[in-house]
């Protein structure tokens, strides 16, 4: 199980690829991955960058606590959360969740419970910059 919070751009195949290798060989027969990156557009306005902040400490235990519910809910192998912060431009990966287990069920089903779940409770904020200037997000985009 692993979490982390970057200000830097990252590779999520890259990241999935490295910490796929370090796990046991033959202790996982599917993955569910989910990359989520920055849309140049929102609620019909184009967005030129996005920033997102977080509570740093608080954040990452938030998404601890969601890995382990999920490891104690499906028979997983192991999971992992990528997120960035900071200011983002279009195409840019924010989000990588993935989830590795014996069968395909568990993987699906607990990497779109993760990716959902976080959308929705993890305490982050974000703010568009548009032609028109910034403004704060009060929600996410639905899920479920």
């Amino acid at each position: 199980m692993k979490v982390e919070i970057r200000s830097e751009p990252f590779d999520p195949w890259a990241e999935l690829a490295t910490h796929q290798a370090g796990l046991p060989a033959g202790e996982f027969g599917a993955s569910a991955v989910f990359v989520g990156s920055m849309r140049d557009f929102n609620d019909g306005d184009r967005v030129q960058a996005l920033t997102l902040e977080h509570y740093p400490g608080m954040t990452e235990r938030q998404l601890e606590t969601l890995s382990a519910e999920a490891m104690g809910r499906w028979k997983l192998t192991d999971t992992l959360i990528i997120h960035r912060v900071g200011e983002l431009r279009p195409a840019e990966p924010i989000v990588l969740v993935a989830v590795w287990s014996a069968h395909r069920k568990e993987a699906f089903e607990a990497c779109r419970h993760l990716m959902e779940t976080l959308k929705s409770s993890a305490p982050f904020w974000k703010k568009e910059l548009t032609g028109d200037g910034e403004r704060w997000l009060e929600k996410n985009t639905p899920g479920y």
